[in-house]
């Protein structure tokens, strides 16, 4: 049994994390193959087995798999039977472990296992990803992910707030090679090496509740804050040189109380990682912090998972002592329309 909620909310950690390595083409291997090595290797790293997690929790998306309830699978692959208490959401794998923190907050589950992956090579990314925009009036037209994030990118230029400059270094650093070449056009003013790669794959952590994440992990990270917020679903209603869900998401999740030594964004292209700097004040005079040092998701997307990978090696940073305070941030939607932030702490 789970034990009971010390006062108003529980201590949560996260005490292991685990990804999948990131590949452009996985057609040799099923969402099921691809997801239980890194649900072997996350319960190895804290001795747990499937059945001694109160809560089971995943992110993933049907239009990536083509077909409806495609979550079900991977289910069967976590092993349903006797069964579990689950569930599902139709998003990044960041909002999944936000419902999962919420369960262990309310007392009703010591132990949680999050996990999420997305295939994107079997169809056109870029094409799929417009399911998600308005149906009516944007859908329609057909702008892809890349082409919004490009009204987005020319919009901070205009603004003053970037240059071609700025985002080539980003996208150089953030793919570990410095002396990178932008690469060509893909739609004005952006480049190869400022758009994401398109990867096949899967994350998995696993959270569990005060005394429990101290006997699982040497050094837990521990959650001191987490919140989410949305933008206006209308891209013309929004300034995109801001993201004040971010700012606010953050505000409520304690990030502005003090430092953080790493922060992890959840930016697919060099002008979000700009716009999200600004609204998360990283970019204050003096700062120290490390933005990034796995190299984001500039390194490597795999849609759905690319969010709960930033909290992992957030996470991650933590447990190995390389930070005391870490920021991690997960986005959802065009232009950085729906965003999480997390605040995670070692115990020193």
């Amino acid at each position: 049994m789970s034990e009971p909620a010390r006062g108003p909310v529980r201590d949560v950690a996260i005490v292991a994390f685990g990804q999948s390595e990131h590949v452009p083409d996985s057609a040799e291997t099923s969402e099921v193959e691809m997801l239980m090595p890194v649900l072997h290797d996350v319960l190895a790293r804290t001795g747990l087995k499937a059945r001694d997690i109160d809560f089971t929790c995943s992110g993933s998306s049907d239009y990536l798999a083509g077909r409806a309830f495609s979550f079900t699978m991977a289910l069967d692959g976590v092993g349903a039977w006797p069964p579990i208490s689950e569930s599902h959401v139709e998003m990044d794998g960041a909002w999944a472990l936000y419902e999962a923190w919420v369960k262990i907050l309310t007392g009703e589950a010591d132990t949680a296992l999050v996990y999420a992956y997305g295939k994107s090579s079997p169809g056109d990314l870029r094409e799929v990803l417009t399911r998600q925009l308005d149906p009516y009036y944007v859908a329609p037209l057909w702008p892809d992910s890349v082409a919004l994030a490009a009204l987005q990118a020319q919009a901070l230029i205009d603004a003053g707030h970037t240059d071609a400059r700025e985002l080539a270094t980003i996208g150089a650093h953030r793919r570990g090679r410095p002396d990178a070449a932008p690469g060509r056009q893909v739609v004005g003013p952006l480049r190869t090496g400022d758009c994401p790669p398109v990867v096949d794959g899967a994350a998995a952590v696993v959270l569990a509740a005060g005394d429990t994440a101290r006997r699982l992990a040497d050094r837990p990270a521990w959650i001191r804050g987490l919140d989410h917020r949305i933008e206006a679903h209308a891209l013309g209603v929004r300034d995109l040189t801001d993201s004040p869900s971010t700012r606010l998401a953050a505000e409520h999740a304690g990030a502005f109380d003090a430092p953080v030594d790493v922060a992890e964004l959840h930016a697919p292209f060099t002008s979000q990682e700009v716009v999200l700097r600004r609204a998360l004040r990283l970019d204050a005079p003096g700062s120290t912090v490390r933005i990034n040092p796995s190299g984001g998701a500039l390194a490597a997307n795999p849609v759905m998972a690319a969010g709960l990978i930033r909290l992992g090696e957030a996470a991650a940073a933590v447990q190995r002592g390389d930070a005391d305070r870490a920021l991690a941030h997960a986005t959802s939607g065009p232009c950085l329309q729906q965003n999480l932030v997390a605040v995670l702490e070692g115990e020193r």
